[in-house]
C-alpha cells in the first residue's frame, strides 16, 4: 500500500497539533519555483489565537527538523488557520459554523444560502433568508444533499445581543 508525502506528513504532525488542543484541518505541499512550501492548516471549536499557532508551528518545525519527512532541500512551514470562507468538509465545521451564513451547493443540482441553526449526525438546520419582505424559512439538509458548502463573509452584521444592546444605548442617550 503505497502512501502519498501528505498523508505520511499527516500521521506525523497529526498528534503534535492534536497535543496542542487544536485539529489537523488540512496539509499541502506545493512547489514555489525552486523551493517547497508546507501549508498547514489548524482550528478548534474556539478557534486557534496567535500564541497557539505559533507553539504549533515551533512543534511541528522541530519534529520536521530530526526527520527527513520532507525530504532534502530547503522548503518553508507555514501554519494558519482556515480564514474567514472556509470551506465545510466534515460534521465539526457546520458545528463551528452555526449562526453563520454558508452558501450550499446541493448534490441535486441547485445552490441555497442560508443561516446554519442547529447540526447533528445527519445534517443541518437551516434558516432561508426572506425574499422582497418574506419571512425567513426553515429547512433542512442532509450531508448527502450537500456537495460543498462554504462560510460567507457578512458585512454589518448585527446579531441580536448588539443591537438590543446598541438600542438600550440609543435609547439611554436620548433620556441624558
Amino acid at each position: 500500500m503505497s502512501t502519498t508525502q501528505s498523508e505520511r506528513l499527516r500521521e506525523l504532525l497529526e498528534p503534535l497539533v492534536s497535543a496542542q488542543g487544536l485539529d489537523l484541518e488540512e496539509i499541502a505541499v506545493d512547489s514555489v519555483g525552486r523551493k517547497r512550501v508546507l501549508r498547514v492548516v489548524v482550528d478548534s471549536d474556539t478557534g486557534a489565537d496567535l500564541d497557539q499557532i505559533a507553539d504549533v508551528s515551533r512543534a511541528l518545525s522541530a519534529k520536521l527538523d530530526e526527520t527527513d519527512a520532507m525530504g532534502e532541500g530547503e522548503y518553508t512551514l507555514e501554519v494558519g488557520t482556515p480564514g474567514a470562507e472556509r470551506p465545510l468538509t466534515e460534521p465539526r465545521h457546520y458545528e463551528r459554523a452555526t449562526g453563520r451564513l454558508a452558501r450550499f451547493q446541493l448534490a441535486q443540482g441547485g445552490e441555497l444560502v442560508a443561516r446554519i441553526l442547529t447540526v447533528d449526525a445527519e445534517g443541518v438546520d437551516l434558516e432561508v433568508p426572506g425574499v422582497k419582505g418574506r419571512k425567513p424559512t426553515a429547512r433542512r439538509l442532509t450531508f448527502e444533499d450537500i456537495a460543498r458548502a462554504r462560510v460567507q463573509v457578512e458585512f454589518g452584521r448585527r446579531d441580536d445581543k448588539s443591537s438590543s444592546k446598541s438600542s438600550e444605548n440609543d435609547k439611554e442617550e436620548e433620556e441624558a
